[in-house]
């Protein structure tokens, strides 16, 4: 069992903004995603820890006006079921942002270099949630299909973390809050019964 956290405590600033962020999958507004917003928001989403100020992200934002070549543009790299299956996985949202990373052949800074994104798409999903831009973070199948890749101009040695799906959304109609487990029962406390070293 996953129990939830008291609903009775108040919580205020980040931890509100934490708390109440859902990933926003469907029923958006149809008003269309401005480009200033997105570059207002990825402004202060950049201040991410990133080992070495490398920061190895760059974007491919999709305007509203633009959403239905889009799709064509991606479903078009596959046929039949899939090209459908593609369509539908894209229709809901009303503006795409595609976050792509630069790829590092040292396993480390790999490591280092996709936490520093995820880093930063956390702080952008936090970010949009208080200017009621609803998101989710999307790693469908065609965000690996070298077609798809080339369509969109990702180089080799470029990987797509995620296609951010965003779109308006109505506060009254906020998805539940699903259950976390605490912290506490994942967490071991080094101490006595730590392992001794030989």
């Amino acid at each position: 069992m996953n129990p939830s956290f008291p609903e009775t405590v108040q919580y205020a600033g980040i931890a509100k903004t934490i708390r109440e962020r859902r990933s926003i999958k469907k029923g958006y507004k149809p008003d269309p995603v401005p480009v200033e917003l997105i570059t207002e928001l990825l402004n202060e989403a950049v201040w991410a820890p990133n080992h070495g100020l490398r920061e190895p992200w760059r974007f491919l934002f999709v305007p509203t006006e633009q959403k239905e070549h889009f799709i064509e543009t991606v479903a078009s790299a596959f046929s039949g079921e899939e090209q459908e299956k593609t369509r539908r996985r894209l229709e809901q949202a009303k503006a795409f942002l595609i976050v792509i990373m630069r790829e590092d052949p040292r396993q480390k800074q790999w490591e280092e270099n996709f936490a520093a994104v995820s880093a930063l798409i956390q702080n952008f999903q936090l970010l949009a949630w208080e200017r009621q831009l609803g998101v989710v973070w999307k790693t469908n199948p065609h965000i690996y299909d070298p077609k798809v890749r080339e369509r969109l101009g990702v180089r080799p040695g470029e990987k797509i973390v995620g296609f951010l799906h965003l779109g308006f959304f109505d506060p009254d109609q906020i998805p539940p809050a699903r259950p976390r487990t605490r912290a506490e029962e994942k967490m071991t406390i080094y101490g006595d019964n730590s392992p001794k070293a030989e």
